[in-house]
């Protein structure tokens, strides 16, 4: 059986890091970006796309009424992405020894009893840690301004909690749901 690291995490706080560190230090295979390529590979669907969908609950339709109700017919890619988001983390976690970081692999693999770890760090630090990395990990964000950039990542973090917690009924973020929690504020993750 596979040695499986899962990693939740703050945006910002340097988790993706962690992760990549932790997986070289012990020479397990990493995976994060390459789930959602992965998914584009099987599917019709962009990478654009399919990462909106992977980070976001769905959107439950509701009737449209004009004097009659009626569903508003619309293709559901949620659902796929899911189900290939689920099958593909299955596959990696079986290949070999890994680290997986973010969407909901701690949950997807709970069955594997991976170590879950959560990445967290206080605001100042997120803030310092984006810019230092001229907010590469969205559009736009190298001209946001520090209040906008601490707006814009309270926006992502509540994606994220949203999303986990629509797909597993856990709270994200919560100690309970995790072996280790680390606070980065003070540390440098990329040095680990």
């Amino acid at each position: 059986m596979s040695k499986i690291i899962t990693i939740g995490r703050e945006f910002g706080s340097g988790g993706r890091e962690v992760g990549r560190r932790i997986a070289e230090i012990l020479g397990f295979a990493y995976y994060d970006r390459e789930i959602i390529f992965e998914i584009a590979k099987r599917t019709s669907l962009s990478e654009k796309y399919i990462q909106n969908v992977a980070e976001h609950k769905p959107i439950i339709p509701f009737p449209i009424h004009t004097g009659r109700t009626f569903w508003a017919v619309m293709p559901d890619y949620n659902q796929e992405v899911q189900k290939e988001q689920h099958d593909i983390i299955r596959e990696m976690a079986l290949k070999s020894d890994c680290v997986i970081v973010g969407r909901g692999a701690d949950y997807i693999l709970r069955d594997s009893k991976p170590f879950r770890l959560f990445i967290y760090s206080e605001m100042a630090a997120k803030i310092k840690r984006c810019q230092e990395n001229n907010n590469k990990d969205y559009e736009n964000g190298g001209d946001l301004s520090e209040k906008e950039l601490a707006k814009k990542i309270d926006h992502i973090n509540k994606n994220r909690a949203d999303y986990y917690e629509f797909y597993t009924g856990l709270k994200w973020g919560d100690k309970s749901n995790y072996d280790l929690c680390i606070n980065t504020s003070n540390i440098e993750p990329a040095k680990i």
